[in-house]
């Protein structure tokens, strides 16, 4: 067997289409703070390196299965393209065979920014206006601070988020993060949280 190259094509960040409702805004910050800090010396080098994973939908549309938040922050600092690479070509189903076959796949994620499950019509129709998660925010910021390990699980970090929704009051999210980063660290290593992706809590479970 041989090995194919991924295919990469250059695509509108204007004309990429979510499959998930909600991001969590810090997050995309801190990336845009990153790609800022390096764009006048390698920003176009960063650019062909962190391409976007999309499946062909309907009208040939591509849909982004990965990597919103990278996207959302290049839209937020006006970079007009990304390259892609196309993972499926979708494009011959009708749109209601579309979702249920991204569903079936664990490559869409229609859940609000309260946890809920919702309707596929309500998963916007371009990057800029996705919603903010502020425990989403907290969920990656929680990874990053060694809370729990990177997990092939997909949408490991909202199924965290989920978890932490419920023991972190949104006020103090909004208000004082780090205390709120404090208290999910906390929860994180509890057998509470031993059933999520990723778990690395202090003792093994038998």
């Amino acid at each position: 067997m041989t090995s194919r190259e991924p295919v990469l094509k250059p695509v509108r960040i204007a004309d990429l289409r979510p499959t998930q409702i909600t991001i969590g805004l810090r997050e995309v910050a801190q990336k845009r703070r990153r790609f800022q800090e390096m764009s006048e010396l390698a920003g176009d080098s960063f650019l062909g390196r962190h391409m976007i994973p999309t499946v062909l939908g309907p009208k040939g549309r591509h849909y982004v299965i990965d990597n919103h938040h990278l996207a959302r922050a290049l839209h937020d600092d006006r970079v007009e393209a990304v390259l892609v690479t196309v993972v499926a070509d979708l494009s011959t189903l009708s749109k209601s065979s579309f979702w249920r076959f991204l569903d079936n796949r664990t490559w869409c994620h229609p859940y609000d920014a309260e946890g809920r499950r919702t309707d596929f019509d309500a998963i916007p129709t371009a990057i800029g206006v996705l919603k903010d998660d502020p425990y989403r925010s907290l969920a990656g910021e929680l990874r990053h601070a060694g809370g729990y390990a990177k997990d092939v699980t997909p949408f490991s970090e909202f199924l965290w988020a989920d978890f932490l929704r419920s023991q972190v009051k949104p006020k103090t999210i909004d208000t004082d993060f780090e205390t709120a980063l404090s208290r999910a660290l906390i929860l994180a290593k509890s057998r509470a949280a031993s059933f999520l992706p990723g778990w690395c809590g202090p003792d093994p479970i038998i």
